[in-house]
């Protein structure tokens, strides 16, 4: 064998046996891109791109490649990895999309003399005005990424907005943690109905920015003109409406509703919790809530993630390497507010120093964002809140026990450590009773299929994952 060209043919001898053990897309992502740099003696070394890239290759192939190399070069066989050095990546040309704000048509608007309640010989005036929407351009549909956390709202959303009013989801509900996307969502929808049926009057507007415009109408004697105004919407989207508090606040709001819900006009809300937890809430206006569809926009999942750090970065027109969104995916689980935060903060640091962006850098600039606290767990505590929350021993949860509680408490513990500690599967199968890898990753993608068909089974999770991390990952 040519020494020069020994560690090409090695190398090319053993991607025929990994191509044959691995799916072609894995094969193509985490095979294609490793360089052969040199074999000497029975050591063969590496190039990959990232030290991310790396740590995968250990987690998900190590056993692989341990038996390809010992098959191709002997039992004795080494293997080291060099990680490339960065280079400056290329920027996109593509901008982002900056689009219209919309209008809203002039509407005539009743108004009475200031000083009280119209009598019945007292005749309204007519004011000619311009609803300002209040709708953000950025919050399209177009730009909403659409997983299994928000799928269900999305397709409301969609069905709304091709016909405002008169379908089954009135009023719409959406509710959900911070950083879902319940008000680009809201928005998106409203953009919709403008672009389809720009003859409507749409108003975005906040549970608190209703409650101060109500209070300034009441001590100025405009409470009359105050309600004629809301009374000229036909898509009135109110965020945060767990804000709006106080008794007569949400008596004139329950008379808007009214009026608007008879009159065939869309409503739609955002909130931090479902109606049935909204506090110090008139019962009445609860009840008119619930009469739509309730939607929850749930904590999005890995893929999810990465979608929309891969859009947002379409968005701006930059372009970073997926290992450094894999990286942030994985770090930021709970808020799209969050990761957006963290990618827009990565590149204003990559572009003011002049440096790369790399995972190093990633690393630091999420640090910042989420804190170190929420990484101090390890995985004794999961072990143990696991235990308590299943009532059962730390032995019986290290055990070879095949009972379905046992295992099903085991895999869930696996799989937090996987999730919220980023721990190598390795790691995870010694410290939970001598398992290997597979077992390992066998138990994660099972509890991650569970969570997507089972109802309850994710609210196990859910539960121990805030008994773990009570500020959300």
């Amino acid at each position: 064998m040519n020494q020069e060209q020994k560690h090409i043919t090695v190398w090319n001898e053993c991607l025929k046996i990994i191509g044959n053990n691995v799916e072609p897309q894995a094969f193509d992502k985490w095979f294609k891109p490793i360089v052969p740099i040199s074999c000497l003696d029975n050591t063969l070394t590496l190039e990959v791109p990232t030290h991310f890239f790396r740590e995968y290759l250990d987690d998900m192939y190590q056993d692989l490649m341990n038996m390809t190399l010992k098959r191709v070069i002997g039992p004795d066989a080494c293997l080291y990895y060099n990680i490339r050095p960065v280079r400056k990546q290329a920027t996109m040309t593509m901008p982002s999309e900056h689009a219209a704000a919309p209008v809203n048509r002039t509407v005539s608007v009743n108004t009475y003399p200031t000083e009280g309640n119209p009598g019945p010989f007292v005749f309204p005036g007519l004011k000619r005005i311009q609803i300002n929407p209040r709708l953000n351009p950025a919050y399209t549909f177009r730009n909403l990424v659409e997983g299994a956390c928000n799928k269900m709202g999305i397709t409301a959303g969609i069905n709304i907005s091709a016909a405002p009013g008169h379908t089954p989801f009135n009023p719409l509900f959406i509710f959900g943690g911070p950083g879902r996307g319940k008000t680009h969502l809201a928005q998106a929808i409203g953009l919709s109905i403008k672009e389809k049926f720009p003859e409507l009057v749409v108003l975005y507007v906040t549970g608190n920015e209703f409650q101060t415009q109500y209070m300034d109408a009441i001590q100025r004697n405009k409470l009359t003109d105050f309600l004629a105004f809301y009374m000229k919407i036909e898509v009135l989207i109110v965020d945060d409406i767990h804000d709006m508090h106080g008794a007569k606040t949400q008596n004139a709001f329950f008379n808007v509703f009214n009026y608007l819900h008879e009159n065939g006009k869309q409503l739609i809300f955002t909130s931090d919790r479902a109606p049935a937890d909204l506090m110090d809430f008139e019962e009445r206006l609860l009840s008119r809530m619930k009469w739509g569809l309730a939607v929850e926009l749930e904590r999005p999942d890995f893929s999810t993630r990465l979608n929309m750090l891969k859009s947002r970065c379409f968005r701006e027109g930059v372009s970073v390497e997926e290992d450094v969104l894999i990286y942030l995916a994985t770090r930021i689980k709970s808020s799209f507010r969050e990761l957006e935060g963290a990618l827009i903060s990565l590149i204003a640091h990559a572009t003011l120093l002049h440096t790369d962006l790399t995972i190093d850098l990633a690393d630091s600039v999420v640090t910042k964002i989420v804190g170190e606290d929420r990484f101090r767990l390890n995985i004794d505590q999961v072990q143990n809140n696991v235990c308590e929350y299943f009532n059962i021993t730390r032995k019986e949860l290290l055990s070879k026990s095949r009972k379905r509680n046992i295992v099903q408490a085991r895999q869930i513990a696996m799989y937090l450590c996987r999730s919220i500690l980023n721990s190598s599967l390795t790691t995870i199968g010694t410290e939970m009773g001598g398992k290997d890898h597979a077992t390992v990753l066998h138990a994660c993608a099972t509890v991650a299929d569970l969570m997507s068909t089972d109802r309850a089974f994710r609210q196990y999770v859910t539960d121990i994952e805030k008994m773990l991390v009570p500020a959300g990952l």
